[in-house]
């Protein structure tokens, strides 16, 4: 049975750095198991966090399809658009990466979100693990975009205002009634002290703490000079916290 791990919060509060990290983890721990990579953020970079080219996304393959003749004579749009997708999948040795891209035109969101939930749906039964790095914000949530969630890690950097809009995650999920078997927050680059600080804002969000993500420059450098997160040294600060976080949810 797939488990599917969900990865929310604002933007600027190490997402895509936790998603990494995790994927990583996943592929050290768990030697043989397949894993899916969703980047489901209009504002797709876990790619490179992963350091892998992406050629096509749901969003560019869906600007596609409004051209003149693309979808074949004889082929629905419907079954064009799976055979695009299937297409869109970036295939590693360790892991499979699916990215949601940002649609050109303007209009509604729905028909690609609606689009990459069903196709969810039909891969989640290939796969071990299931990993989704969401938007920043609150948007796939609300959307449904996964109506199960196994574990669902919401982040927050290291101030009361990241803990109280971790907070307005797990309120939303409650509203839209998401099936979450297991929520907590994770506070990311945090120095030392800020835990601490932040005790009381944590318990006011509702929200059981998991562990932290300890500030590392090294992050930072790999950011600034466009190198893969995944790659990270095995002695950095990032990569030594999320070990200890990982294990503790057992994962």
């Amino acid at each position: 049975m797939t488990k599917r791990i969900a990865v929310a919060g604002k933007g600027g509060t190490g997402k895509t750095t936790l998603s990494a990290l995790l994927i990583r983890y996943l592929i050290e721990n768990h030697p043989g198991k397949s894993i899916l990579a969703v980047d489901a953020d209009a504002n797709a970079n876990l790619n490179e966090a992963l350091g892998v080219k992406v050629h096509d996304t749901i969003g560019t393959i869906l600007e596609d399809t409004k051209k003149p003749n693309a979808v074949p004579t004889g082929m629905t749009k419907d079954i064009f658009i799976e055979y695009r997708l299937s297409q869109a999948m970036v295939e590693e040795d360790a892991f499979d990466l699916l990215v949601m891209g940002n649609p050109q035109g303007p209009g509604c969101y729905c028909y690609p979100n609606d689009l990459l939930k069903s196709y969810l749906e039909k891969l989640s039964k290939n796969y071990d693990f299931m990993v989704i790095d969401n938007e920043a914000g609150l948007e796939h949530l609300s959307r449904r975009l996964l109506p199960m969630i196994d574990l669902l890690l919401v982040t927050s950097d290291s101030t009361a205002r990241g803990v109280r809009s971790a907070g307005r995650v797990k309120d939303i999920v409650e509203k839209v009634q998401i099936a979450v078997s297991k929520m907590g927050l994770v506070i990311g680059r945090s120095r030392e002290g800020d835990i601490t600080q932040l005790k009381q804002e944590v318990e006011n969000s509702g929200l059981e703490l998991f562990g932290e993500i300890i500030h590392d420059p090294l992050v930072a450098e790999y950011d600034l000079n466009a190198k893969a997160l995944f790659r990270l040294p095995e002695d950095s600060p990032a990569v030594q916290t999320s070990k200890t976080l990982f294990k503790g949810l057992n994962l």
